[in-house]
This record gives C-alpha cells, structure tokens and sequence, in this order.
C-alpha cells in the first residue's frame, strides 16, 4: 500500500518513549492519517495512569485500553511455565505478553477498519518480529509500519529532542532513560550504563529496582510459602484458594521483599546480536521452582527427560515470536498430558534472593521411601547382578572384540 492511501492507522501504543513521538510522527508523514491507539492492560500498573489523556493530546483520536491480563496468564504464562520453558535462564515475560498484546491490537484495527498496524518496536530488536509474527497470523494482509525502520531518529537521545520539540510529556530524563518493559510476570531494564558489561546492576540505587529489593536489602529472617496445583496449575497460596493471575501478583510482593527473581544476562537475540538485559522476576522465579519442584516427585523419568528437551524448543518458539505456529501448539498438548497428575503441594523458604525446598507432598507421587530407604525393605539387592550384566553386555562384547576378553 502506498503512503498516500494510509487514512487510519491503528498504534501498538504503550505511552513510553518510542510510541509517545510515533502519534506526531505518524501525521507528520503519513498524510495527517487518524491514529487509533491500542494498549494492551498486562499488568503493567500505573503506566496506564493519565494515558488517554497523554494520547489525544499528541494526536490520537481515541485510545482503546484492553484488559488483557486475565487471558495473558491463563493462556501464554502457565503453558509456558508447565513446559518448563526457560530461554538462557530468562523466563520470557516480554516474549510472551507480545502475542498476547498483537492479537488483541488485530481485533482492534479490524473492527476500526484501519488502513494499517503501526508498532514501536526497533530494528535491533526481538519484539518486531513477535509483533508481526502475530499480526500476519490474524491478518496476513494488513500494511505493517515500523517507524524505526524508516524515520532519521537513531538514538533514545534523539527520541527525547524530537518530544520536547514537540511538546511531548515523557515519564524519564537523560538520567533515567533505561529501556523497560513491565508487566504482571517481570520488568525488564536495558540500555545506559547496562551496556558495558562490565558495569555492575545498581540494584542498591533507589529507583532501579521497581518490583522487590536487592538481597542485601531483604530481611534477615526466611519466609515461608506454601504453593498448590491441580494438573500443573497453581490453585492455592498459603491455604488461599486463588486464581493463578492473584498468586503471581501475590508472590510478586513476596518474592520481591525476599530479594527473588534478579537475573543479568547477555542473550542471544533472533536479529543475531548479543544484548544485555537485567530482569525482574519475583513470582515467576518462585513459581517456576515449585513447579519443578512438584514434577520432581509425579512424573516418570522419560516423561520428565523428554520434556527438558521439549522445554528448550519451546523457549526458542516463544522467542521467536512463533507462538502461533501448529509447533508450539502442539508441545502445549504434550505439555498438558504430562501434567494430568501434576497435583500437590510445595512448599518453599525464601531468603535474601534464595528459594529454598522445604517440603513436597503430592497424591500421585512416585517417590517410596519404602522403597527408597537405607533401611530394611522389600527391595531384593541381587535382583541388580542380573541388570547390570544384560545392561552392560554391549560393552562386554566390544571389549571381546577389541580383544581385551580372557
């Protein structure tokens, strides 16, 4: 589609930085076009506050908020958390709220009948991909506009000259201006002084940590929790029966005072650059082990082999951008039937950043101590000779053969 025909676009459009200049830019260059901004309620909090406001003031002509968050957690955040999806330690939480938020921005432009999408995201980035991934999923024919990949702007610094030019209101400074995203499962920071890797986190300066403290800033004494599931899912919290969305954001404020869920990485983007980025993931570290944890005890050797392999091709899908693929779809299903007795209770102490086990019970556990114990039991001993010669009777006719047998 040519510039000219653009009349109505519809904005991926979170008030921060890129997408607060991208309304005015938008007009500027794309024939004064009407802009609809969608924003997509994850659990990001206050960001949300005064944004509607902030968006027809630099020129959209509506903001559409869409409550997202139950749908994020029910149907991206516990699949992929019951398949033990981990990308190089990094529990994906802006991986996979970006599906979630461009299925909702589809429905959007298509029921405002736009001419097309607009996005923030950068050239450099991941998140351009599961955007238009999902996009071309729902609508394989919309017009996609990057800014980023057309407009003279190269830096975050220049980003701010052109909003103050404009008159635009931004939350951050010179000083302040990491590069974030947050939402109910973490909070990202990249950029500043993160880019030198050889820079330690200041996770002891006030304001860089949002969602919980830095160890050395947690109590001196443990905290204990107790989490249940039924087939994978976390039902309960400390004997509270609740949805899994209020135990995340509970165990949030939990594993935040404890010091939980810091992680600093340098990972390995889809473009093929290595990027550092420093995540804040204090429910999710927490649930993700007990999880684990549960499984340790209900499923079989294979089944929890395989599905370790299994993870990592899932944590590459997600991303990848490739949620919406017939793969990842179907390794959810995997996933479900090794969850049917996923079913129990754990429980964990947390201290200055540690997540300690400290009980596991579950119905369907597969663990006998009866059978386990360095005691007396009904375990014949000598069943083993019998084993370990047909086990290693392959080694024992090599060896034959390579003329090392008497």
């Amino acid at each position: 589609m040519k510039k000219s025909e653009i009349k109505k676009v519809a904005l991926a459009y979170s008030g921060g930085l890129d997408t607060s200049i991208i309304i005015p830019w938008l007009k500027e260059n794309y024939n004064n076009c009407e802009v609809i901004a969608v924003s997509g309620n994850v659990g990001q909090g206050d960001e949300l506050d005064g944004l509607e406001e902030k968006a027809i003031k630099t020129g959209a002509s509506k903001l559409y908020v869409l409550d997202l968050t139950d749908d994020y957690v029910d149907n991206y955040i516990i699949p992929t958390m019951k398949i033990g999806a981990v990308y190089e330690d990094y529990l994906l939480g802006t991986s996979h709220a970006r599906p979630c938020i461009a299925k909702g921005l589809v429905e959007v432009a298509l029921r405002e009948h736009v001419d097309a999408i607009c996005h923030g995201c950068t050239g450099k980035g991941n998140d351009q991909v599961r955007f238009e991934l999902a996009i071309k999923h729902f609508a394989p024919n919309m017009p996609i506009i990057a800014p980023w990949r057309e407009w003279s702007i190269k830096s975050r610094d220049e980003e701010i000259d052109y909003a103050e030019a404009h008159h635009i209101p931004l939350r951050i400074n010179r000083e302040t201006n990491y590069s974030k995203d947050k939402n109910l499962w973490h909070l990202s920071h990249e950029g500043m002084d993160l880019e030198d890797t050889g820079n330690e986190p200041q996770y002891e300066k006030a304001g860089f940590l949002e969602m919980g403290v830095s160890p050395l800033q947690a109590p001196d004494e443990p905290e204990y929790i107790e989490i249940e599931f039924e087939q994978g899912v976390p039902t309960a919290l400390n004997g509270e029966k609740l949805s899994a969305k209020e135990i995340i954001l509970k165990l949030n404020q939990i594993g935040g005072r404890n010091g939980i869920g810091l992680l600093d990485i340098v990972e390995n983007r889809l473009v093929g650059m290595k990027c550092r980025g420093v995540y804040e993931t204090p429910g999710g570290t927490i649930l993700y082990k007990a999880h684990q944890t549960l499984e340790s005890i209900c499923l079989d050797k294979m089944t929890m082999h395989e599905k370790q392999k299994l993870s990592i091709t899932f944590a590459e899908l997600v991303y990848n951008g490739q949620w919406f693929t017939p793969l990842r779809e179907a390794l959810s299903a995997f996933a479900d039937k090794t969850q049917e007795h996923v079913t129990g209770k754990v429980r964990l102490k947390l201290y200055k950043g540690n997540i300690i086990k400290a009980g596991v019970w579950s119905p369907y556990s597969l663990y006998s101590e009866k059978i386990a114990t360095f005691g007396e039991s009904d375990y014949k001993q000598s069943d083993a000779e019998g084993f370990i010669n047909l086990y290693g009777l392959p080694i024992a006719v090599q060896a034959m053969v390579d003329g090392k047998g008497k």
